[in-house]
């Protein structure tokens, strides 16, 4: 299967849809997820073009897992997280909704989260988790 650059992560990406951003470097971006299974649930991506995470470079994979413990740290720090959830689903079986490999870091228990990608957030109590990640950063 190809990549396909439309898909949301990639707009996101290129900056065409909005995004409520907590890190960013040149390989790296971390975001607000919007449909949030837990307050402070952020996702961190790779800017390969990857659509699984058996399609991302070892290179890349190993860079944004460092960076996806940099974020789980300030998310512990910010919201006083006694544990977060990684999750990375890998293919459409296993439930990823975009084609664009993603990490999931979800400061709550697996026995509490919401349902996946199933309810809009709050957005300004996103935002205000996001500060508060941000400067945890």
């Amino acid at each position: 299967m190809a990549y396909d650059d439309q898909n949301i992560f990639a707009k996101i990406l290129r900056g065409e849809i909005p995004a409520i951003k907590v890190y960013e470097d040149d390989r790296v971006l971390a975001f607000m997820d919007i449909m949030p299974q837990a307050e402070g649930h952020t996702l961190v991506i790779p800017k390969a073009k990857a659509i699984t995470l058996l399609d991302l470079p070892a290179e890349d994979a190993a860079y944004t897992i460092q960076i996806v413990q940099k974020v789980a740290r300030a998310i512990e720090t910010a919201l006083d997280a006694k544990g977060i959830v990684l999750m990375q689903l890998s293919g459409e079986a296993a439930g990823q909704t975009v084609p664009h490999v993603h990490f999931h870091l979800v400061p709550s228990s697996i026995h509490k989260m919401r349902q996946h990608a199933a309810e809009m957030g709050d957005v300004e109590k996103i935002k205000a988790n996001a500060e508060k990640i941000k400067a945890a950063l």
